[in-house]
């Protein structure tokens, strides 16, 4: 890429790829496009066969020059994948199987006529089709970093170039001095998305202002959080916006080489991010003389093994390095001092795919969105006991409740929300009574959670709190360096109290025991990991103290979760029919034909299975 011009130019050509999903139809070659989610999720559930059987019908019908098939990124709404989006008309098809590749060409493509019963919920009007973002899932969302996933072929550098890409690069290198862009980055309000939200701007100023022959841009990746997916999905479904962004920090600070640490566990997102450098190199967008400037910046990929403690900064750092993934005490800070002891930019997937918006759209436009202190809007994964589950991007204020019962849908099944856990094993458990919370970082901190790198898993009345608490605490331990005493050896003691609470073998003593160790190991920590590793105990201690002492007073489940605490009987109501005798593994139930069964509450294993067979609801759990 030479200038911005030969850019521009190559942006009007592009523009016909992607008119029909913007509704023009006078300037598209194409009558249709069909839209195939491939993101991991839609992957596993058959996406690729999907796709392969688009073709093959296609094919059939002589429709292979009027109908693009084109693999996106993920939709978000992934309860209802695969989900394939036919434009123009923008039909909305949820639960797709390659069978229904077939239905949708010859009923849709070849005559015009939408397969109703194929369409998501909420999605049309009797036969008129309802604009997505109008869709319920979709209508509170602000989609920024998200604004190209499930739009966009990840592997068609083009129909990136198409929406505006590299232009805010070219932008960069070509109009803004490097003090300018971190200014701007400043004025926006941005903060990091992967954790604490420090300020962007200021992380970038500081390595700005450090002189050294050497500095480095580093992507953070390595998002390890139970349940979440976010920076996955923005990898495999825009990667170009990483890269953008990456070198517009590149020219700000002054680096000319960048990292992308990425789990190895992330092989879509891994292949479609290096099929996308190696496509910005080919155009000239990485390499040398940057747009004909003495601009100079690269970007490689860092593949990690999988190391929840490696998404801290330092720990990431000494895995890029070779060496063993653990933390190093701060200061000195990446910003000043880090890859190979030069000074290093540091954010995640999440933080970078804004930043190119914000340099085309100006600091105030970023601004505008979110709250005074947390400006934006934030990628969540939406899980647990939650009818939407999914990837959602929404502006910075608005509330638990409007995140879990008009966007997630509310709890299904009919039950009653209890807690969501935000900031996965870093956070915290929030209740009923903070629904009505604004989302921002400094609230979420206030009570106890915190943001993190933004999963939200949603608990209903089936849940047990001290289960989830243990639960997160399994993972921590599991996944702790073992550098620092206060982690290695205080989660364990922790977990080993959290066990005898579960099993009815503690005491109430241990309920202070267990909260005293807790905030010490907060403070005593050397890294993040550690530092939040209590969270989880300490918000479900503060917000449902009565059922860790139900537990510990009462050798009782509230609900009826902890197997140890739990018994089976038979009532009355059993009429002898058997099954459940013949199905118990263990020999526990005995009983004549036709007359009430006993079970053997020290032999049952508490497996479920008499339960599940019993055809009269004649065993209770208690």
């Amino acid at each position: 890429m030479k200038s911005l011009q030969e850019l521009e130019n190559l942006k009007l050509q592009s523009q016909k790829l992607v008119n029909l999903r913007l509704g023009d139809r006078q300037n598209s070659p194409h009558k249709h496009h069909v839209l195939i989610c491939q993101g991991t999720g839609c992957v596993s559930a058959k996406a690729t066969v999907i796709e392969e059987a688009f073709h093959e019908h296609l094919a059939k019908h002589n429709l292979t020059e009027d109908v693009v098939v084109a693999r996106t990124g993920c939709f978000g709404i992934c309860e209802a994948g695969p989900v394939v989006i036919v434009y123009p008309e923008g039909a909305f098809y949820s639960h797709v199987t390659p069978e229904d590749a077939e239905r949708i060409t010859k009923n849709h493509l070849v005559e015009g006529n939408v397969v109703t019963d194929l369409l998501l919920e909420g999605s049309s009007v009797g036969d008129k089709i309802i604009p997505i973002n109008e869709i319920p899932f979709y209508k509170k969302q602000k989609r920024v970093s998200l604004a190209l996933c499930g739009l966009i072929n990840p592997e068609n550098i083009l129909e990136y170039i198409a929406f505006d890409g590299y232009k805010a690069l070219a932008k960069a290198v070509l109009e803004m001095s490097p003090k300018a862009i971190i200014d701007e980055i400043k004025e926006s309000g941005i903060r990091g998305r992967g954790g604490g939200g420090f300020s962007t701007g200021r992380k970038w100023e500081f390595t700005m202002n450090t002189q050294a022959d050497q500095k480095y841009i580093v992507c953070n990746g390595d998002e390890g959080d139970p349940g979440a997916f976010m920076d996955r999905s923005i990898l495999e479904g825009d990667p170009h916006a990483i890269i953008e962004a990456m070198a517009i920090a590149g020219y700000a600070v002054g680096a000319n080489q960048g990292y992308v640490y990425v789990r190895a566990e992330y092989p879509i997102a891994t292949n479609r991010l290096q099929i996308a450098i190696d496509q910005a190199k080919d155009f000239g967008l990485l390499g040398k003389n940057i747009f004909e400037s003495d601009f100079n910046f690269d970007l490689e990929i860092r593949l990690g093994a999988g190391a929840f403690v490696c998404g801290e900064e330092t720990a990431l750092l000494n895995s890029i390095e070779g060496q063993r993934g653990m933390p190093n005490p701060r200061p000195p800070y990446p910003a000043v001092e880090g890859l190979w002891g030069k000074p290093t930019v540091i954010n995640n997937v999440e933080t970078f795919s804004n930043i190119p918006q914000i340099i085309l759209n100006g600091a105030k436009w970023f601004s505008d969105m979110g709250t005074e202190g947390s400006n934006g809007t934030k990628v969540f994964a939406l899980g647990g006991k939650i009818k939407n589950t999914g990837l959602i991007e929404v502006p910075m204020g608005i509330t638990l409740r409007e995140v879990i019962f008009d966007v997630g849908g509310g709890i299904p099944n009919g039950k009653k929300f209890k807690a969501v856990q935000t900031g996965g094993p870093s956070g915290g458990c929030l209740t009923e009574e903070h629904l009505d919370t604004p989302i921002d970082f400094d609230n979420l901190t206030r009570l106890g959670a915190m943001m993190g790198s933004g999963g939200m898993i949603v608990m209903d009345e089936d849940n047990c709190m001290v289960d989830i608490a243990k639960f997160f605490l399994e993972f921590t331990v599991d996944e702790s360096c073992g550098k620092c005493a206060p982690c290695r050896v205080g989660t364990k003691k922790m977990l080993n109290i959290l066990n005898r609470i579960t099993s009815g073998t503690s005491e109430m003593a241990e309920l202070d025991r267990l909260e005293e160790l807790a905030k010490n190991i907060k403070i005593s920590s050397l890294c993040g990991l550690g530092q939040t590793a209590p969270n989880p105990v300490l918000s479900t201690l503060k917000n449902f103290r009565e059922e860790y002492e139900a537990h510990v007073k009462d050798n009782k489940c509230p609900s009826g979760v902890c197997k140890d605490l739990l018994n089976y009987f038979i009532l009355d109501t059993c009429i002898g029919c058997t099954l459940c005798t013949r199905h118990c593994p263990v020999n526990a139930i005995t009983g004549e034909k036709k007359e009430v069964h006993h079970i053997d509450t020290k032999t049952c294993i508490k497996c479920n299975v008499c339960v599940e067979k019993c055809k009269f609801n004649a065993i209770e759990v208690r």
